[in-house]
């Protein structure tokens, strides 16, 4: 019955929890902590830390955290099958009717428009960050005098490594917290 129990919530979770790992924590603490009880509140907060610091989304590390503390083993496989599967006969579903309806000019057109968009979403988040990145918390004047110099300098050496030699994103992002270490210290 445990089995069923966790796999309909974190089924529940991964078929609701459009828009990000962030937009899920609600659905989470609701099962999780009000309907189901697996955990308190405080072991809810502990949850959502050890999820952030794990690689993976959100959903899942919880999913299995939480099936690991409730049912062991099993409860994780289940659990977070459970948070995969919604997902999975969605994509599955997208896949066939692309595959099948490609061609269609109708298809090409919507894929069309949403090229440009999906386009500027990344490009808002990533100007949302550099923003941030290099204004910090005075990124409301846009004065260039504000402009933080040593993120500015790792910012712009950073850029050009990447641009120029292309090597492994993880290289630059450890050089760059080294720098970082080196500079704010």
């Amino acid at each position: 019955m445990i089995y069923i129990k966790l796999f309909w919530s974190f089924f529940q979770i991964g078929l609701f929890s459009i828009g990000g790992g962030y937009a899920a924590i609600p659905l989470i603490q609701n099962q999780v902590v009000e309907q189901n009880k697996w955990l308190r509140m405080t072991e809810f907060v502990d949850l959502i830390t050890i999820a952030e610091m794990t690689p993976g989304p959100i959903a899942i590390n919880s999913s299995t955290f939480v099936g690991t503390r409730i049912a062991g083993v099993g409860g994780a496989i289940i659990s977070t099958f459970g948070c995969v599967l919604p997902s999975l006969i969605i994509v599955l579903t997208l896949a066939y009717f692309y595959y099948k309806y490609n061609k269609l000019t109708v298809v090409q057109g919507i894929l069309g428009g949403l090229r440009p968009a999906v386009v500027s979403l990344i490009a808002s988040a990533g100007l949302g960050i550099t923003i941030l990145a290099l204004w910090g918390d005075s990124a409301a004047t846009f004065n260039l005098s504000d402009i933080n110099p040593i993120a500015a300098g790792l910012f712009i050496i950073s850029f050009i490594i990447m641009r120029k030699f292309k090597p492994n994103p993880i290289l630059v992002m450890v050089g760059s917290g080294i720098a970082g270490l080196l500079f704010y210290i």
